[in-house]
């Protein structure tokens, strides 16, 4: 059992868990996922570590409650716990001075994108960030994400806070205004993703993109997370999570995206919310 020590909602149906797993904060580098089921009948999905404190034995987690396990996941309380958690699992970033680095995060894409920042501070890169939202009070982590790059643009689809537009028209921007770019990372929903590999094909700049297909186990053994890249099969789960983005076959990666929409509207008729008791957040150990 892994508890959960902090917990704070920092955008609409979007939370920041901390949870108690030493092993996996120990061992954890940037890029890397954990697989996770919140109870004895829930399913197994993945959420990319944000963070770890090796000292608490803690990790860092955020996630959009959009279906029906991160709806139960959301309706935990500090103090509860969740059934398994299974990590670090995926392939680090591989991690280089390559220059000037766009980073890029859609949503609540962002999350993956922190850490991943964070390593390519460290390895000497000039960083640029680019924080895209469907308007403002979905824009998160952008004080985090300024503390790390050293430049950040924010974007909104509506206007209403920052660039008015997408992630692709403020990265077409910088490009045009004559920025030499060495490296993107895209990480977010899979239409921005491709449409930023797009954007940068022509131009021959190296594109990293992280996949989150149907995942199930994490080890490569259902075969859920397949993915086509290069025109050869992968496992998202042990081969990725990041691909390059020129490499990718989106339409593919959507159509696959969608095989369970009808089952998972179905969960979600039936969903029906935890009768945990209400725990006070302040009983947080100190987070």
């Amino acid at each position: 059992m892994y508890e959960i020590v902090f917990r704070e909602e920092i955008a609409p149906d979007t939370w920041r868990y901390v949870v108690r797993a030493p092993e996996i904060a120990e061992r954890r580098r940037a890029g890397q996922f954990v697989v996770l089921r919140v109870d004895d009948k829930g399913e197994r999905f993945p959420l990319t570590i944000v963070g770890s404190d090796p000292d608490q034995g803690t990790i860092e987690l955020i996630f959009q409650a959009v279906g029906t396990s991160t709806r139960l996941l959301a309706d935990l309380q500090v103090g509860d716990e969740v059934i398994d958690l299974l990590g670090p699992l995926g392939h680090p970033t591989h991690i280089d001075c390559f220059g000037t680095c766009v980073v890029t995060g859609g949503g609540y894409g962002m999350a993956p994108v922190i850490p991943i920042a964070e390593a390519l501070k460290d390895a000497g890169n000039r960083l640029i960030g680019i924080n895209g939202a469907r308007a403002r009070e979905h824009v998160i982590l952008e004080d985090r994400l300024r503390e790390i790059c050293d430049r950040v643009e924010v974007c909104t689809d509506d206007g209403s806070y920052g660039h008015q537009g997408f992630v692709t028209d403020v990265l077409r921007g910088i490009i045009e205004a004559g920025e030499q770019i060495d490296y993107v990372l895209a990480i977010g929903p899979t239409p921005m993703m491709r449409a930023v590999a797009e954007l940068t094909r022509p131009r021959g700049i190296r594109t990293v993109v992280s996949l989150n297909p149907i995942m199930i186990d994490g080890t490569g053994m259902c075969g859920g997370c397949r993915v086509e890249v290069g025109g050869e099969t992968k496992f998202a789960c042990v081969d990725g999570p990041e691909f390059d983005g020129h490499l990718v076959n989106f339409d593919t990666l959507m159509r696959r995206q969608k095989m369970y929409d009808g089952m998972e509207s179905e969960a979600q008729r039936m969903y029906r919310p935890h009768s945990t008791p209400c725990r006070q957040e302040e009983a947080a150990h100190g987070h």
